[in-house]
């Protein structure tokens, strides 16, 4: 997840606090000690208790891939282990206002799209078949909102031929990115997101809602069954 490290117009340097809240990161600032809560950007003890930061869209995709749409990038050269979980382990959480909505990727998987509502904005959460790639996006364009599927749903890459198409319309997308191909004049705005387990979003966001594919359910409902 990426956040806007700014409080009131004024950037903050944060640090790795080095405990778990939530079975999450924690962070501190630089300049008031205050400790954060990672998944939701907040303030949790200190001087700015309550303070959040906005998050910013994202998405996770390979290095080859980024480059492919985005040539001009840098990237951090910091050293990394192989990660010990795999993204079928996790939930792509969406939140918008005072709703939130986690995407289990098993079930995204299973449809190819997830369409999706938080709150009263229309979404997709996409994660590429053919990799762990995953991007979230805006369906409302202009006045009307737009239903997707994915098309190379048989395990291809999006660099390979995987296309968001509008289910009633001629609309077409790349899905990593959001952007219109094959003569679409209007891109799909990307929206912020991040990936949590879904055990962990339960601690974090009890008034959320599962998404599944015959109709969204509420953390309470989980929690009862």
């Amino acid at each position: 997840m990426v956040h806007r490290r700014e409080i009131d117009g004024r950037p903050i340097v944060l640090g790795n606090y080095g405990a778990l809240f939530g079975n999450a990161m924690t962070w501190f600032d630089h300049e008031t000690g205050s400790v954060w809560s990672q998944p939701r950007g907040e303030a949790i003890i200190g001087p700015l208790t309550g303070a959040r930061l906005e998050l910013l869209p994202s998405t996770l995709t390979t290095w080859g891939d980024w480059l492919e749409n985005n040539p001009e990038s840098f990237a951090l050269a910091a050293p990394g282990d192989i990660s010990g979980f795999a993204v079928d382990q996790l939930a792509v959480v969406v939140e918008l206002g005072d709703a939130s909505v986690a995407h289990p990727v098993p079930d995204v998987r299973q449809v190819g799209v997830a369409n999706s509502t938080v709150g009263d904005v229309a979404i997709a959460v996409v994660v590429d078949p053919g990799t762990d790639n995953w991007a979230v996006l805006s369906r409302l364009l202009d006045d009307r909102t737009v239903e997707l599927r994915l098309d190379g749903a048989d395990g291809s890459t999006a660099a390979g031929g995987a296309v968001l198409i509008e289910v009633d319309g001629p609309g077409r997308w790349d899905p990593a990115t959001g952007l219109g191909i094959d003569g679409t004049d209007q891109d799909l705005d990307r929206l912020p997101g991040f990936t949590s387990f879904p055990e962990d979003y339960v601690t974090f966001f009890p008034d959320g809602a599962f998404w599944r594919p015959d109709g969204p359910i509420s953390v309470g409902d989980v929690l009862d069954n």
